[in-house]
């Protein structure tokens, strides 16, 4: 373990100091008594030998993973199938673009009409890809400053993820979801393809079942094991109360109450294909009153199960943070319920309530995000209105980033105050500050777990240290071991 950890420290040495002096070095360790003793080399297989017996029941394959696990690199493919969807993903956003703009989609009334009502259906996946790059950008990072993501969100070693195959994973659903709603567009523009339309129509329902298809498929085929552990997680979300809050848990239900229009944007797809023959669904679902009352039950369902396991966590530890976290969660649970009612109604009554409201949280959320979640702002800090301990040698990046928090958290009352922006229009409006709330989503998700590794602020841990073997620190170029 030593001879291991000492290698490492000299790849990072000649790194720095552009210095070839690895090899003769460890050729001086590898003849010194500790490198070529056969009392070292039987001291290592006793233990071995007892550690293997006493811990896995006597098998070896298993021990020999665990005691010399074998890290393999990045597969070409990967690099390669990234580059290839990512580059599609842009040809077609770039197609998409033209034909909308060719076939003047948002000029003419009739065609505004038809965008608005399938728009929702494809706007879904905007915002999960968008989360899913902001991820994969998250895990790079953490992994380039030595933040532990795998043992703190409990990750089984050798089945983790790297940042490049979730990357590859968002482009190829991009590219999916463009392609589709190219031809969708494509067919329905085109009136020789009018006798079409009742089977295009069908398109964005058929890429949802072939996407949950694909997530509980039970064969050992596209990352089973990062699949059953994200569908665990979900189920944990919805069963909060029951269940002992975990950070994965956690973390999850958090990701989820930035995901709120692409919750409603699912609850359209069951209104749009529920029931109703297709040719009369140029009727918006916003007249129906049961739609109406599952917009605000799906605006409030991410927060409420957050605030449920705030309330499970207040029980169990006896911790007044907890209380207050949970008192935080339901605060925002009171301004999405008047927000939206005054996104319905439209009078001054419920404008004021919904202004009053959405401060009182957003003022609440803003700290509680800076001075808990990411430890900052501590009077007696050596790092001045920072914290102690920092893992980004830039002081000034903490900064633009609380600033950041702050913009971000405000621009959630634009849906109360209607900012008027000349040539978008509300949905428009919408859709921008959805996809920077995600954006926010992803700098808070660095600054979070960057505490979390220094500090164990949520006390998820029952221990600070960190798991053998600590492989885990590879160069740039290394990767992890990757999933199934």
């Amino acid at each position: 373990m030593n001879l291991s950890a000492f290698s490492k420290i000299l790849k990072k040495y000649e790194k720095v100091t552009s210095r070839s002096v690895a090899r003769s070095y460890m050729k001086i360790v590898d003849n010194s008594f500790i490198g070529s003793s056969d009392e070292v080399t039987s001291l290592m297989q006793r233990v071995e030998v007892i550690f293997i017996k006493n811990f896995l029941n006597s098998n070896r394959r298993k021990g020999m993973k665990l005691l010399r696990p074998k890290h393999r690199r990045e597969k070409h493919r990967i690099t390669f199938f990234s580059g290839f969807l990512s580059g599609c993903s842009l040809a077609l956003i770039v197609v998409v673009v033209l034909l909308i703009e060719d076939r003047k989609l948002i000029h003419k009334k009739s065609e505004t009409l038809y965008m608005d009502l399938i728009f929702p259906l494809y706007s879904f996946y905007a915002y999960i890809v968008l989360h899913m790059l902001l991820y994969a950008a998250n895990m790079y990072f953490w992994r380039r400053y030595r933040i532990n993501y795998p043992f703190i969100f409990g990750f089984k070693q050798g089945t983790e993820l790297s940042y490049r195959e979730v990357f590859m994973l968002s482009s190829g659903l991009a590219a999916i979801a463009l392609g589709t709603f190219l031809v969708h567009l494509q067919i329905k523009m085109d009136s020789e393809s009018e006798h079409y339309e009742t089977y295009i129509e069908l398109l964005p329902l058929g890429l949802v079942t072939v996407i949950l298809a694909i997530t509980f498929i039970p064969y050992n085929i596209i990352y089973r094991s990062s699949r059953f552990f994200l569908i665990k997680c979900v189920f944990r979300r919805i069963c909060a109360p029951l269940y002992k809050v975990t950070l994965p848990d956690f973390f999850l239900a958090d990701q989820f109450t930035s995901q709120v229009q692409a919750i409603r944007s699912f609850e359209y797809y069951v209104c749009f294909y529920g029931g109703r023959k297709l040719s009369k669904r140029w009727n918006t679902c916003s007249t129906h009153d049961v739609y109406n009352v599952f917009y605000f039950i799906v605006a409030v369902i991410p927060y409420w199960f957050r605030f449920l396991q705030c309330v499970r966590r207040l029980f169990e530890e006896k911790d007044s943070a907890h209380g207050y976290n949970g008192l935080r969660y339901f605060l925002t649970i009171v301004a999405v319920v008047v927000r939206t009612a005054f996104e319905r109604r439209k009078n001054t009554t419920w404008k004021v309530l919904a202004i009053v409201s959405s401060a009182i949280a957003t003022i609440m959320n803003t700290y509680w995000d800076i001075v808990v979640d990411w430890g900052l702002l501590q009077r007696k800090s050596k790092n001045l209105f920072l914290r102690d301990k920092l893992i980004v040698s830039h002081k000034s990046v903490y900064f633009v980033a609380m600033v950041f928090d702050v913009l971000l958290r405000f621009a959630w009352l634009q849906n109360v105050l209607i900012l008027d922006v000349h040539s978008l229009k509300g949905k428009t409006i919408s859709t921008i500050f959805s996809c920077l709330e995600i954006l926010w989503r992803g700098v808070w998700n660095f600054f979070r777990l960057e505490n979390e590794h220094l500090s164990n602020v949520g006390k998820y841990r029952a221990f600070r240290s960190m798991p053998l073997p600590f492989t885990y620190y590879e160069e740039e170029d290394d990767d992890m071991d990757k999933d199934d």
